[in-house]
């Protein structure tokens, strides 16, 4: 049976991908620093699945999730989903320091921790993945979430890295980059210009319909929707000055 440690998964796009794992046979580990509601989606997923809370921001909660993991599936991890993530909308200097602190130490050095505790197990593993949350922000810095956005490119860099120092490994890594998603962290934001602009246009389970692709792909980075399929293709062959005027549309500056 193949696993799946899953990262925020007490909700939104982390809770639907373990919806999704789980329906096609998959064994699903369910970790979340907010572990109220983790017990009631396990129960609801079946017998092939474990909990445990977790602090991605701290190595040593993530070694212990990993050694719980690890215990209940032979040693091996098939695919690591990175989706646990934070973000605080609004323009950079109406932010606390400590909120883009935490953004970052959430977003980013969660990845990183995650990814340093796994790497024994995914190397144990053959054809084992990891697959990130980008986001539509790290294509171009995007105005009213500019931590967030830094931290997406540092994950969207991370990606391109750890793909080809992990090669000779057997583990594939990946991306997923999808513009603003109806979960709760985008709920429980202000309305910025932006969202009003691109609208929220996807749900959970379109993006983690994504994450069962990247699961079985070696491609690396998974731009989501049409609208922002079609915008990170420009992207890449428009000047920088254009790209730097379509954001401030976007973003109504």
């Amino acid at each position: 049976m193949k696993s799946i440690f899953i990262t925020g998964a007490a909700s939104g796009i982390g809770k639907a991908a373990a919806e999704l794992f789980a329906a096609k046979g998959w064994y699903v580990g369910l970790y979340d620093l907010n572990d109220r509601n983790l017990p009631d989606i396990a129960k609801s997923l079946g017998a092939n699945t474990c909990w445990q809370r977790l602090d991605v921001t701290d190595l040593a909660s993530v070694e212990s999730a990993l050694k719980q993991f690890t215990a209940q599936t032979d040693g091996k991890i098939d695919v690591l989903f990175n989706s646990a993530g934070i973000a605080h909308f609004g323009r950079f200097m109406s932010l606390s320091a400590e909120e883009h602190q935490r953004t970052v130490a959430v977003n980013f050095q969660g990845v990183i921790n995650c990814a340093y505790a796994a790497f024994p197990w995914l190397k144990a593993t053959p054809g084992a993945r990891m697959i990130s949350m980008s986001s539509a922000s790290a294509v171009y810095g995007t105005p009213d979430f500019a931590s967030y956005s830094a931290t997406k490119f540092a994950v969207k860099a991370l990606t391109e890295a750890l793909n080809v120092e992990w090669q000779p490994h057997d583990i594939r890594v990946s991306d997923i980059l999808p513009p603003f998603v109806d979960t709760p962290m985008v709920q429980n934001n202000p309305q910025v210009k932006s969202m009003d602009r691109l609208g929220v246009k996807l749900n959970a389970e379109q993006v983690a319909n994504i994450a069962w692709k990247a699961a079985h792909s070696n491609r690396i980075h998974w731009p989501v929707g049409l609208q922002f399929k079609f915008l990170y293709q420009l992207s890449g062959i428009l000047p920088t000055r254009i790209n730097h005027a379509l954001v401030k549309f976007i973003a109504g500056i």
